[in-house]
C-alpha cells in the first residue's frame, strides 16, 4: 500500500518548494515578532487603528495586547492562510494530475504497482508537506518569541493554534488532492484546486468588514478556524477543528475511490 522509492520521487520535487514557503515563513515570523511591544503596543497595532478597514479584510484585527493574540492577528489570519494553501495547491496538482496529463502515469502503473498503492503514496508526500510547514511555525514562532519576548507567549494555546491551522490545511489539501485525482488535465485540477479555497478566502475577506457583509462567514470553512476562540478555550474553536478533520478525511476518502475507479485513458 506504500511505495518507498515513489515516496522518495514525491518527496525530491516538492522539497525545494518546502524550503522557500519555509524561507518566506521565517522572514515574516522574526519581522512580525519583532515589532510586538508588550509596553507600548506596536506600529502594526497603530496602523490598524489608521486603516482599520484594510486590515480587517485581511484579518488582521487585534483584539488585545497579548503577544499570542498579536501572532494570531498578524500571521494567523493572512500569512499562515496562504503560504501552506499554495503548497497544497502546487504539491497537489503535480503529484496525480501532472503525472496523467503527461502520460507518465502509465509507466508508473504499468509496473507491479497498484493503483491504491500510487494514489495512498501520493497523498503520504503531501501531508509530509503540510505537516513539516506547520511543526516548522510552531517551533519558529515559540522560539522567535521566547529569544525577543521571554515569557510573553503563551505556549499551549500557541500549539493549539497551530493545531487548528494543521486541521484547516488538512482539508484545503483534501480539495486539492481530489481535484488533483478528478481531473486528468492540469488546468481543470489547478482551475478547481486552486478556486475553491481562493474563493473561499475572498468570502472570509469580505466576513472580516462585518457589518452587511458579516453573513458570508457562513459560506467559507476559513471561519471554523477561529483563532480567538482557540486563544480563549471556547467549544466552538475545538469543533472547528474537528468538524476540518473529518471533512478532510472524507476528501481524501473519496479522492482515493475516484483514482482508484477512473478511467485514466492511458
Amino acid at each position: 500500500m506504500f511505495n518507498k522509492t515513489l515516496y522518495k520521487k514525491g518527496i525530491q520535487e516538492s522539497w525545494k518548494l518546502l524550503v522557500v514557503l519555509m524561507a518566506v515563513l521565517t522572514m515574516y515570523f522574526l519581522i512580525i515578532v519583532m515589532m510586538f511591544d508588550p509596553t507600548l503596543g506596536s506600529a502594526l497595532n497603530e496602523f490598524a487603528k489608521a486603516f482599520p478597514e484594510m486590515m480587517k479584510i485581511v484579518g488582521m484585527d487585534p483584539s488585545d495586547t497579548t503577544m499570542i493574540s498579536f501572532m494570531a492577528s498578524y500571521l494567523y489570519g493572512f500569512i499562515m492562510l496562504i503560504f501552506p494553501m499554495v503548497y497544497s495547491i502546487v504539491t497537489a496538482n503535480r503529484l496525480i494530475a501532472r503525472h496523467v496529463d503527461k502520460g507518465s502515469m502509465s509507466y508508473l502503473l504499468s509496473a507491479p504497482v497498484k493503483r491504491l498503492t500510487v494514489v495512498f503514496t501520493q497523498w503520504i508526500v503531501l501531508l509530509t508537506g503540510i505537516i513539516v510547514i506547520l511543526v516548522f511555525a510552531t517551533i519558529l514562532g515559540i522560539v522567535s518569541a521566547e529569544l525577543q519576548f521571554p515569557g510573553e507567549l503563551n505556549i499551549f494555546s500557541f500549539v493549539k493554534m497551530n493545531l487548528g491551522a494543521l486541521a484547516l490545511h488538512l482539508f484545503i489539501g483534501g480539495i486539492c488532492f481530489l481535484s488533483s485525482c478528478l481531473f486528468n488535465d492540469t488546468s481543470l485540477s489547478i482551475g478547481f484546486g486552486a478556486g475553491i479555497p481562493a474563493i473561499s478566502f475572498v468570502i472570509q475577506m469580505l466576513a472580516n468588514l462585518e457589518g452587511k457583509l458579516d453573513p458570508a462567514k457562513y459560506f467559507t470553512f476559513f471561519t471554523l478556524f477561529d483563532t480567538k476562540a482557540i486563544i480563549a478555550n471556547e467549544s466552538f474553536g475545538v469543533i472547528g477543528m474537528v468538524v476540518l478533520l473529518i471533512g478532510a478525511i472524507v476528501l481524501y476518502g473519496i479522492a482515493m475511490k475516484v483514482f482508484i475507479t477512473k478511467d485514466l485513458h492511458l
